[in-house]
């Protein structure tokens, strides 16, 4: 098709911010979504009107990330970067050490129950610093869900900002991370909690 309709890159990029802007306009976007680069990789942020909603590593396959929150949230899904600013901007004073504590209305809509309470109390765990799964556990009121904490955290939609990477084995080891364990080192490097 492009050979027998060629279109420069800037006059297709222009057609896309037309796209975005009536559909923002129209209201016709339910989901947002954005790449950005970081020291763990390309991150994906879709973000909805309550909130971010997810932050996915490359190796959780954007693809299979946006046809999952199509499915669950809405199939009004589209590319645009202006509504991530902010974000985007939170995430690049992170990895540049000047912040600290990311201030971001959220949406947590992708858990429940207790997933959701391990969640919304992972913040709290302050930057530089470590929690065993089984300390979160007696914190969240539940000292014997040591298991469940861990998969609140394999399963938390908003890693990094989330900071579920702050959770680590009462043994000394780090533990799973869903951007692997060298994200999870990269991070815990960053904040010098190890």
């Amino acid at each position: 098709m492009d050979a027998l309709f060629p279109i420069a890159p800037d006059a297709l990029a222009r057609l896309h911010e037309q796209l975005e802007h009536r559909a923002q306009r129209d209201g016709l976007v339910d989901i947002a979504y954005r790449t950005v680069d970081s020291p763990v990789g390309t991150l994906l942020l879709a973000s909805t009107e309550r909130g971010l909603i997810r932050v996915a590593y490359h190796s959780e396959q954007f693809d299979r990330v946006l046809d999952a929150l199509a499915a669950k949230i809405s199939p009004r899904v589209l590319r645009m970067p202006s509504r991530l600013d902010g974000p985007a901007r939170q995430l690049d004073e992170y990895f540049t050490g000047h912040r600290r504590v990311f201030e971001l209305p959220l949406d947590y809509s992708l858990s429940a129950g207790f997933r959701q309470t391990v969640q919304h109390y992972l913040p709290h765990i302050g930057y530089g610093h470590t929690a065993t799964y089984k300390q979160v556990a007696e914190s969240v009121g539940n000292p014997r869900a040591v298991r469940a904490v861990g998969t609140a955290c394999a399963t938390n939609p908003l890693p990094v900002v989330v900071p579920c990477h702050r959770v680590v084995r009462s043994d000394g080891g780090l533990g799973g991370y869903i951007g692997g364990l060298d994200a999870k080192t990269t991070l815990l490097h960053l904040e010098a909690a190890i």
